[in-house]
């Protein structure tokens, strides 16, 4: 029997448990929520895409040094390099709103509500019905109007310089919020998960030149919240009651319903899109 014990020590010898203090225990926890906030500002700032942009340039370092790319690795070590002063500098309105929100956090909510998505990804048909509708009634009584559809890129750094809404979509809700002399109106929706999650959102506005005069700040500041995301924005000039869309840095003017629709239904998850395709098939019409 002793033999066997010793044997048995012996053969764990390798094996060590570290004793555990109430300092270690301390240390994990501190660590741990410093990632989780750092995760949740990326969630929801334009840090994610650059979080992504960081990780192609990681794999394409990994594939140079793999391949001995000796050029390539010397031009991705020193972007990396003042790729740290870069982020501050780009990033600087986000650091600072982040450092002012970690004061006054409220961090049981937040880890509770961490990854919670309560809607479905891309629009509805129910949602491009409502969308459409109230597009075609203002534009019909010259209400202006500016609708910012969310996509793959978080706009909570935009949403958080309006009014929180956070209610169901619907044609005669997005009419009221922009009738004329409401609290409301001036400013942008933003939309995610088909609801309306925030109203009278300041929006940046694009430094392009070559446009017409005829755009005014509201197509302006459409324009430039497609240059910096993958939103979706339905503008409604005041003027001439004129619909436009932009997008992916473009604008188009002058649409009409059928040509609306046709934009917002590229929203849509595939299936849903496939379904809408057999029913125009079968003669179905789509309001």
């Amino acid at each position: 029997m002793d033999k066997i014990l010793h044997f048995l020590s012996s053969y764990f010898d390798w094996f060590y448990l570290p004793k555990i203090g109430v300092a270690d225990v301390l240390d994990v926890l501190i660590v741990t929520v410093i990632i989780y906030e750092l995760l949740v500002w990326i969630k929801k700032t334009r840090a994610w895409t650059l979080l992504k942009g960081i990780l192609v340039l990681l794999f394409a370092m990994i594939a140079a040094y793999a391949l001995k790319l000796n050029t390539i690795l010397f031009i991705t070590r020193n972007l990396f390099s003042i790729g740290i002063i870069a982020i501050i500098i780009l990033f600087q309105p986000e650091l600072r709103r982040a450092l002012d929100e970690l004061g006054r956090k409220n961090f049981i909510m937040n880890i509770r509500s961490f990854g919670k998505n309560d809607g479905l990804p891309g629009l509805s048909d129910k949602s491009i019905f409502e969308l459409v509708k109230a597009s075609v009634d203002m534009s019909r009584s010259k209400i202006g109007a500016l609708i910012v559809i969310e996509g793959d890129t978080p706009l909570g750094e935009y949403e958080s310089t309006g009014i929180n809404v956070d209610a169901a979509l619907s044609s005669q809700l997005l009419v009221n919020i922009f009738e004329k002399n409401t609290p409301l109106h001036d400013g942008a929706v933003i939309i995610r998960d088909n609801r309306v999650v925030a109203a009278t959102c300041y929006l940046p506005l694009t430094d392009r030149n070559d446009l017409t005069k005829e755009l005014g700040t509201r197509h302006r500041a459409g324009l430039g919240i497609s240059e910096v995301s993958d939103s979706l924005t339905i503008i409604v000039s005041e003027e001439t009651g004129s619909i436009s869309v932009a997008k992916k840095g473009n604008i188009y003017r002058n649409l009409s319903e059928k040509s609306l629709r046709d934009y917002l239904e590229e929203l849509q998850p595939k299936p849903a899109k496939e379904r809408h395709k057999k029913k125009s098939k079968k003669g179905g019409k789509v309001k």
